[in-house]
């Protein structure tokens, strides 16, 4: 073994093995991402002081994939009327339109709907966090 070669298998030993490459999403973990995202976007939008007066009568989005309402809550926001031509509000229909297809098409048996509540849709739910030890 020639001097050069021993640093350089000792520097390969010590790096350890390669990193392992993540697994690709899940439809789940999908449509659970791009609800979120669709989520943060609609109210972004509408907290933004609107250059559009339309974007105030858009439908609110705060979906919860578990909901079977939620199919429903994304044909009627696609098929708003409200906001022609606003580049935003095309980026975010298209965003809405992709989810609906996911969840509609391609991921329906990975679906699991836990409620029907379809007020809860018009509100968001308020997250609360219960620090270990501090419980009621």
């Amino acid at each position: 073994m020639t001097p050069g070669l021993l640093p350089l298998l000792l520097l390969l030993l010590l790096a350890g093995p390669p990193a392992a490459q993540p697994a690709p999403p899940t439809c789940y973990s999908r449509m659970l991402s791009l609800s979120r995202e669709v989520t943060g976007d609609a109210q972004r939008l509408q907290a933004m002081e609107p250059s559009e007066a339309c974007v105030r009568y858009l439908p609110r989005l705060y979906l919860d994939i578990h909901n079977y309402c939620v199919l429903a809550k994304l044909r009627d926001f696609v098929a708003s009327p409200q906001c022609w031509k606003v580049a935003q509000v095309d980026a975010l229909k298209d965003k809405v339109r992709k989810l609906y297809t996911i969840m509609n098409s391609f991921c329906r048996r990975d679906l699991v709907f836990l409620s029907d509540d379809c007020d809860a849709l018009e509100y968001p739910v308020p997250v609360t966090t219960v620090l270990p030890g501090h419980q009621r």
